[in-house]
Parts: C-alpha cells; structure tokens; sequence
C-alpha cells in the first residue's frame, strides 16, 4: 500500500503533535518540523504539507518537487506565495472547517470579560481586595446591547446565532449582501458601516486582511464609535489602526476593546495596548481548542485523500 509522507511545519507541542497523529489515516504517515529545520529542507521530503502560519515563499516552494498539495489548516493564506505554487502545479486549500464555533464563542468571552471587568475583578480580589460594589457601575450586560457585525460569512453568523441567546440585537454590514432569507433566519438586520458604527454598542470584526480593509477601524472610524462602545477583532491584525485603538483606550474615547489578533505577531512585549486596563488581549487563540484542532485535521486529511485519489481537494484557491 502507498504511503504518503505528510509534514507539519509548525513547530508545536507534544501534547499538540498527540492530537494530530490520532487523525491520521492508514496510507499517510506525519513528521513535524523542529523549530531549527530548515523549512526547505521539510519541504523537499513531503507529498503534503500542513502549515498554519509558518511563511512558504517561492524559495521555499521551489523545493517542493514532490508536492502535490499544500494543505493551509485554517483560512488566512497570505503567508502562501500563491503564484509560486501555481507556477509549479501545486494545488493550494484551506481548511475553513473547525473555525466557526471557536471563534464565535471567543467573541463573548472578549465581551464579556470587557463588560465585567474581568481582569481588574480578577486582579485585585488577588491582592486581597473586594471590589464587590466599586466595579458595578462600570460593568454591563450584553442583553439589550446592540452588536454590529462587519462581516456576515461564516463566523459572522455563528456570532449572530449566539448573541439571540444573550438576547441582543445584530445589525451588519457586508459589501456582499445575503439573501432576504438569511436575514430573516438569522434575525440580523443590514446598517452601512458608519451607521453601524455610530448605533452599536460592540463591533465586532469578521473580513479576511486585504488592501482594502486595512486599517479598516482607524482613528476616523473609532471617532464614529459610541463612547461606551467596544471593539473586538478575532480577525486579522491589520483591520486595525493599534496606534489609534491605542489612543481612543488610552483617552476613552471608546469603552474598551478585546483583540485576539494583532498587525505583527507575536507583537512586542512593549506593545501600547499591554499597559491599557480597558483592553482585553489572548495570543491569536479563538479557534485554538482541542476540538477545532480534530475537526480541522479531519477535514486536511480528507482532502490529502481527494488529491492521492486524483480528485480536486476541497476548498482549493490556488
């Protein structure tokens, strides 16, 4: 029986690697790249690749003579030179599978834990302190609350799903408009984006990172904003102005914000908006569970599958 040869370039955890090799199926056999191989070198032995964030430029794609698919775990290529792999007939997916979920629910934690003062609540019970009626008029619920959604695919409307059970009202905004029906079901209702900006009290980030839409929250937009409004990305980093997030923070301009992703990761320890106490930070985390991580290697597995069986992988956008 063939044996495919399937590297995982981003260096990870044991526990991590335990996880993977439970998914994989008879006819494929996984190696994970160490932190000091060269990714190259990975590459040129490998009839598939998985690779999450690591960078695979056409150098590095270049050595791939035996590649027959690279295979992206998540939905943010643009650490892919598309063009490279093109050139060379390489198919390139993602794997939009075992997103959604993690994703959305990381968005009410982000609220949440902004509303409630989490951090302070959690920091100084810990010196000893009982803030039980000093946080209370700066804490808030989310029932009531309206959440502007820029975005509505996939994770857009996980989102608006759960805020119905916080009983929140949804409004959005989309350059490309479902249809009439979707609306309807999902209980959502469609603002230009200043509108949204100006009536939501959350908005909350969900557009991939292009030209386009960087620095689509800047210092203008943060200006349209409530000043008891937050801002939550579990998108991509560059959507965001940080300097004038910064600002708007530092000075409340805005309530507070909550960010899962940030325009250089890892940032630097010294990033402005570590020291801000109205800011609520986690380490690109939101679809970084357990369960998203079977699901997501699930479905890269079976497209491995399509492509050794002479089929089109799922997904494909190079």
């Amino acid at each position: 029986m063939t044996s495919y040869r399937v590297v995982y370039l981003e260096p990870i955890p044991s526990a991590v690697e335990a996880i993977i090799r439970e998914r994989v199926p008879d006819g494929f056999e996984v190696s994970f790249r160490r932190e000091d191989e060269p990714v190259a070198g990975a590459v040129a032995s490998a009839d598939f690749v998985l690779v999450a964030t690591t960078r695979l430029t056409a150098e590095v794609i270049e050595h791939g003579s035996r590649l027959r698919l690279i295979q992206h775990q998540g939905v943010g290529y643009d650490n892919i030179d598309l063009a490279a792999a093109r050139a060379r007939g390489i198919p390139v997916a993602i794997c939009p599978a075992g997103t959604s979920i993690g994703v959305a629910e990381h968005v009410f934690l982000l609220i949440l834990a902004v509303y409630k003062r989490l951090l302070e609540a959690d920091a100084s019970l810990r010196r000893g302190e009982w803030l039980q009626w000093a946080l209370r008029p700066t804490s808030f619920e989310i029932a009531g609350k309206t959440i502007g959604l820029v975005g509505l695919g996939r994770i857009g409307r996980e989102v608006a799903v759960r805020a119905r059970a916080f009983a929140a009202e949804v409004v959005y905004y989309d350059s490309v408009r479902p249809d009439p029906d979707v609306e309807r079901e999902l209980g959502v209702r469609f603002l230009p984006l200043d509108e949204l900006l100006s009536t939501s009290d959350v908005v909350s980030l969900h557009v991939p990172s292009t030209a386009e839409t960087r620095h689509l929250i800047d210092a203008a937009a943060l200006a349209k904003m409530k000043p008891t409004a937050v801002l939550i990305n579990t998108a991509r980093g560059p959507l965001v102005d940080e300097a004038a997030l910064a600002e708007a923070l530092r000075s409340n301009r805005i309530l507070g914000a909550g960010l899962d992703v940030f325009a250089v990761e890892p940032p630097p320890a010294d990033h402005p908006l570590f020291a801000l106490p109205n800011a609520v930070v986690t380490p690109h985390i939101a679809a970084g569970t357990a369960d998203a991580l079977r699901a997501k290697m699930d479905a890269c597995f079976a497209n491995m599958r399509r492509v050794a069986a002479g089929e089109e992988p799922a997904d494909r956008i190079a």
